[in-house]
C-alpha cells in the first residue's frame, strides 16, 4: 500500500521533488501551505512529512527547527538535492515584459544577481511552485516567478531562462519526519538542548561530545520562543543513539543541561541526490 508523504509547498515544489526521490513516485504526496501544516499532517495520520531545513547559501529554515522542537515527531531520513533555479512566466511573456519576480524569500536570496541585473521588482511569496500557480491563476502577465523546471511543466507556464542562482553550488537539505521511530540503525542523530545560565554552560555541554569522541556536523542555536534572550542549540553529529559513545555523550549533555529533546537517529543523506 503507498504510503502518505505530506510536504511543503504545491504540486511542483523542490520539496515534493525531494520527497519523490526518498519515496518514490508511487506515493502519495499531499501538498501544505505552510511548514507548520505538514507537522499537522503528520501528527493527523499522514506517514511522513518533508520539509526544508537547510540551505548552503541562505543558511537555515528556522521555522522547521521551531517545530521539530514543539512537536511530537521523528526525524527517520535526510534529502540532499542540488537546487537549479529557472525564470518563468506565463506563454507569451517575454523577458523584457517582466517588472516584478515572485518566489520564495530563500530562493529570491539565491537568485540576487540575477535580479539585480534583471532589474525587476523581488516580491516573496510563500512557495516557489507557489508563485508559478499564483501568476497562473490571476493571469498576470508582466510578472514572472523563480521556482523549479518541474512547477512550469506543471502549471503550462514558459521558462524564460534556467540556471539562474547566482552560486552554482547550491544545495538544499530535507528532512524526513513521521510519527514512528526508523527502523534498523542511524548513522546520524539530531539533538535540542536548552544549556544552563552560568559562565562556560555551553562549553560545558558540547564538551560531552568531545569527550566521548562524537563527531559534531552541525550546531545551531534557535530564540525560545516566549521566553526572551533564552536559546536552544541544534546538534548533528555522527552515529546512532544506542551507539555506546553517543549514549555516553547523551548521559553527560542531559547532566549539564537543563533539557535535551533527541529529535532521531537517521541514515545520513549519501552524496549529492539528483
Amino acid at each position: 500500500m503507498p504510503v502518505s508523504v505530506a510536504f511543503y509547498g504545491e504540486k511542483g515544489a523542490y520539496t515534493e521533488e525531494a520527497a519523490m526521490l526518498f519515496f518514490g513516485a508511487k506515493s502519495r504526496y499531499v501538498p501544505c501551505r505552510y511548514i507548520i501544516d505538514v507537522f499537522d499532517a503528520v501528527e493527523d495520520g499522514a506517514d511522513y512529512g518533508v520539509v526544508p531545513i537547510e540551505n548552503s547559501i541562505e543558511g537555515p529554515v528556522t521555522q522547521t527547527y521551531d517545530e521539530l522542537a514543539d512537536f511530537r515527531l521523528h526525524i527517520t531520513g535526510e534529502i540532499i538535492m542540488k537546487i537549479s533555479h529557472c525564470l518563468i512566466a506565463l506563454p507569451g511573456v517575454r523577458i523584457k515584459d517582466v517588472r516584478k519576480v515572485y518566489s520564495h524569500q530563500q530562493a529570491l536570496g539565491q537568485c540576487k544577481e540575477y535580479l539585480k541585473k534583471l532589474g525587476a521588482e523581488s516580491v516573496p511569496y510563500f512557495d516557489t511552485a507557489g508563485s508559478v500557480r499564483m501568476l497562473k491563476e490571476q493571469g498576470i502577465t508582466d510578472s514572472a516567478a523563480i521556482a523549479s523546471a518541474r512547477s512550469a511543466s506543471a502549471y503550462g507556464a514558459r521558462i524564460l531562462a534556467k540556471d539562474i542562482e547566482t552560486n552554482k553550488h547550491n544545495y538544499t537539505r530535507f528532512f524526513v519526519v513521521s510519527k514512528k521511530e526508523p527502523r534498523g540503525k542511524g548513522n546520524k542523530t539530531s539533538v535540542v538542548f536548552t544549556a544552563k545560565n552560568y559562565p562556560g554552560a555551553l562549553f560545558h555541554a558540547l564538551d560531552a561530545f568531545a569527550y566521548n569522541k562524537v563527531d559534531m556536523t552541525y550546531l545551531q542555536s534557535r530564540p525560545v520562543l516566549g521566553q526572551p534572550w533564552k536559546y536552544s542549540v541544534y546538534v548533528d553529529f555522527s552515529g546512532d543513539r544506542k551507539d555506546a559513545n553517543v549514549a555516553n555523550a547523551l548521559s553527560m549533555l542531559k547532566k549539564s543541561t537543563k533539557s535535551v529533546k533527541v529529535l532521531g537517529s537517521y541514515k545520513k543523506a549519501t552524496g549529492w541526490m539528483r
